[in-house]
């Protein structure tokens, strides 16, 4: 893995402690609660709660969702099994408050984004991933400062789990910053992360430690032992559908007192609008869409005199005229346009439409515009070209110029780019990838 594939968080000035163990790219923290003293660690998590309840009210109201629990040596920086906040307090200590407030969210957003119930098949280790990758850049942004060496990936800013995780190589060699203890289930792999260290390695750390006649367990001069938390056990399904639905309550709640207090603005605002809004495939969105333009129906015109003086109604159909735009300034996928291409053509086979397939990115290409007619099969072009910047205005040009007006514009886009400054007299639908918003037109999420 190359340096410039990560931007870490450092400050030269902070020496790492003794007792801190560098293991490739992770940070541990030895769970010694000897010296640490549990109530000033705890006095120290709720300042920090108290602070982004007062501040940051949404994240604080999320925040204070989840339990805090000093957890036992089986964790190693911070954890969540979605009900609860689980943390080794040696390395809470090593934390400033900044940092404090960075690992707080980063747990309750795992479990206000649902990430435990959205892995499906997924390998577990570059799910994990994903999801850190999801949130990190999150907060980095909105200001809040990571701990030491937790990677931040700039180029997922904005993107979710899902479309992070297929740009995660499969030989990745990073670890999550925390474990994720409410899917300990890999599919397909002994040697998945359960996060901070995988988990078969732990165990087999303490088998090691066991053969050599030491003891695991804190010690019976240890005061602190029996305040530590054990290791949760894993959710089951019905815990997860629960808590789903749990979360995205405690989400919206939390959105509408930052709401009520001024206080939710910038990506958290996208981000609630994003994963509130109803959950239907986009496919079932945009064929809902399209049959509201068909125009097959029942007429009363008068007929020709040859069918006589009676004026019964009769099923009239008329073409409609569909114009497809997609953006290829380089955030959409193949896999996604060919997705894409095959749901318009599948509309396309239920009802009697032309369709103009525009590529654009900053401008269109005369040789980037296809014409299929009613009878025509859509077909993917060999190329798209694209690459460059995203500009949305030389295709609404290019319709403006055109002898008759589009019956509908299809938009297929990240939605990061310059817009008309004013709506057009023609239905426009925006199908878009991320969490974007769109100044006017009507919006399907792709996600």
């Amino acid at each position: 893995m190359s340096d410039s594939e990560y931007q870490f968080w450092k400050n030269d000035e902070i020496k790492p402690d003794k007792i801190v163990q560098v293991i490739g790219e992770d940070v541990i923290y030895e769970n010694n609660t000897d010296n640490v003293d549990l109530e000033e660690i705890e006095n120290k998590l709720t300042k920090a709660r108290t602070q982004l309840i007062l501040d940051k009210p949404f994240l604080g109201n999320l925040v204070l969702r989840l339990p805090m629990k000093a957890a036992g040596s089986w964790c190693r920086t911070s954890a969540t099994d979605a009900k609860s906040f689980y943390y080794n307090p040696s390395f809470i200590e090593k934390l400033d408050n900044h940092q404090t407030k960075f690992v707080l969210i980063h747990e309750a957003l795992h479990c206000a984004l649902t990430h435990f119930a959205r892995r499906g098949n997924r390998d577990k280790h570059k799910w994990d991933l994903a999801c850190d990758f999801a949130i990190n850049p999150l907060l980095v942004k909105e200001g809040f400062r990571p701990p030491l060496d937790v990677p931040i990936f700039s180029k997922y800013e904005s993107m979710i789990a899902e479309e992070i995780y297929p740009m995660i190589d499969d030989s990745i060699d990073t670890e999550p910053m925390d474990q994720h203890l409410y899917d300990d289930n890999p599919k397909d792999d002994a040697d998945e992360s359960d996060g901070g260290m995988r988990e078969d390695s732990l165990d087999g750390q303490k088998d090691d430690t066991s053969s050599k006649g030491q003891d695991n367990k804190p010690s019976q001069g240890n005061s602190n032992s029996g305040d530590l938390a054990e290791q949760p056990s894993p959710l089951t399904p019905d815990e997860m559908q629960e808590l789903s639905s749990r979360w995205q309550k405690n989400l919206a709640s939390s959105a509408q007192l930052a709401q009520q207090a001024g206080k939710l603005d910038g990506e958290f605002a996208k981000l609630v609008d994003f994963f509130l809004q109803p959950q239907l495939s986009w496919q079932s969105l945009l064929a809902q869409y399209m049959s509201t333009l068909a125009r097959d129906d029942f007429s009363y015109a008068r007929p020709s005199r040859r069918s006589g003086n009676a004026i019964l109604p009769s099923l009239r159909s008329s073409q409609i005229d569909i114009t497809v735009a997609i953006d290829t300034s380089g955030s959409i996928t193949q896999e996604e346009i060919n997705e894409f291409i095959s749901e318009i053509n599948a509309i396309k086979s239920n009802m009697r439409a032309s369709i103009t397939l525009i590529a654009c990115d900053e401008k269109v290409d005369d040789n980037l515009i296809w014409r299929f007619e009613a009878w025509d099969e859509l077909q993917f072009p060999a190329s798209l070209g694209g690459g460059k910047g995203t500009n949305f205005n030389p295709v609404f040009d290019y319709i403006d110029e055109q002898d008759s007006p589009s019956s509908v514009l299809i938009y297929f886009t990240d939605a990061k780019g310059k817009f008309p400054q004013f709506e057009p007299n023609y239905p426009v639908m925006w199908l878009v990838k991320g969490k974007e918003p769109i100044p006017w037109g009507s919006r399907i999420q792709l996600n």
